[in-house]
């Protein structure tokens, strides 16, 4: 928990049970705590009795006996130790989505909103006259009725071609999304955490995905020395390790990922905090934390190309501001002709979910 700093605690209060307003603040923690459940009630009873969060009709151990009670905790069979469940899992996702999801209808940073209409899946504002060829579900009824008796009366009802008014719509393309996420150690250095922001983006983006893009595909994969695949259930209990950072395997096993992937768009979402230290020969590290290694860097920008060849755009979320690590992102990126965003934490959830958003819409 270093580097956390806690104000108080203002609660919105309308509406919601002690239950509720308890369980908000109790997933916070357990994303701070990759979800280590003793911890975070520890926490939790810190904050009361500095806040006072609860009252004389109901304490923390009302809070932790309904947790238990309404599936959100059980015990460890084996250990006895208590852990959360499929559902508070779950419960994390959703919070994170309508935090970072929530703060983007409030604010207009990032929204390059580029739109063309034309014959799609998702309605939208604007409607326009018939044209010839246009599909009859796409027909607005109401408002050509309306035309129709504007038109020609009601007592002599009939209804032509140009009365009729189509509703226009979006075409919101499948894609699959390989999300990366920099777990090297200096995602916690610095006196700064940067992996819990890293965790609910993409625990909010699986959530957006799953929820509302069913037929499109997430794979999430961490890198730190090595690369490898997580679950989207696993991503609560993200932390970071005493790794460098081997970008190259992460990258291939992102390509190597979305090659088995049937949807004609692919892209790469990659969150990370600095430059590639790490690579792998065989069972052999070789590592430089001094400086950009040449050999590191060129194996980095030939799979940028590479990318670039199989249409696999890399959008590049820079979580750090040194000018020299800001080059190397500009570097990688004219490379594969991507994106980059040099954001703060704060900002990082927006930019992410604006450019997946406008990602989805096919220009026709």
């Amino acid at each position: 928990m270093r580097g956390i700093h806690f104000s108080k605690f203002e609660p919105d209060e309308q509406g919601k049970s002690p239950f509720e307003k308890l369980l908000d603040v109790f997933t916070q923690l357990l994303t701070y705590t990759s979800g280590d459940v003793s911890e975070a009630l520890q926490w939790l009873t810190e904050l009361d009795k500095e806040y006072q969060l609860t009252n004389e009709d109901y304490g923390i151990g009302d809070f932790i006996q309904e947790l238990r009670d309404k599936g959100y905790i059980r015990e460890n069979e084996e250990s006895g130790a208590i852990q959360i469940t499929g559902k508070t899992e779950q419960n994390i996702r959703k919070r994170a989505l309508e935090e970072i999801f929530g703060k983007l209808k409030k604010s207009s940073v990032g929204n390059h909103n580029i739109r063309k209409s034309g014959q799609g899946d998702e309605l939208n504002a604007d409607s326009r006259p018939y044209q010839f060829g246009d599909a009859l579900e796409q027909i607005d009824m109401t408002a050509s009725l309306r035309n129709a008796q504007i038109n020609h009366g009601i007592e002599s009802f009939s209804i032509q071609q140009d009365d009729l008014e189509i509703q226009e719509t979006d075409f919101k393309t499948q894609t699959s999304t390989a999300l990366m996420i920099d777990i090297s150690h200096s995602m916690i250095l610095y006196g700064e955490d940067r992996i819990t922001p890293a965790k609910k983006v993409a625990m909010a983006l699986s959530e957006l995905i799953t929820t509302r893009y069913p037929k499109d595909t997430l794979d999430i994969i961490v890198f730190g020395n090595d690369a490898w695949q997580i679950e989207i259930k696993d991503l609560p209990y993200l932390q970071v390790g005493p790794f460098h950072t081997n970008t190259v395997a992460g990258l291939e096993l992102a390509m190597d990922i979305l090659r088995r992937r049937r949807n004609p768009n692919k892209q790469i979402f990659m969150i990370t905090d600095g430059k590639p230290t790490c690579l792998k020969n065989g069972k052999q590290y070789y590592k430089n934390s001094f400086g950009l290694d040449r050999k590191i860097l060129n194996r980095t920008l030939n799979l940028a190309a590479q990318c670039k060849k199989l249409k696999i755009p890399i959008t590049t979320f820079m979580v750090a501001t040194d000018p020299w690590l800001q080059k190397f992102v500009t570097e990688f990126t004219e490379t594969n002709s991507g994106k980059a965003f040099f954001s703060g934490l704060d900002k990082l959830g927006q930019f992410l979910f604006y450019d997946f958003e406008n990602g989805k819409k096919k220009l026709l």
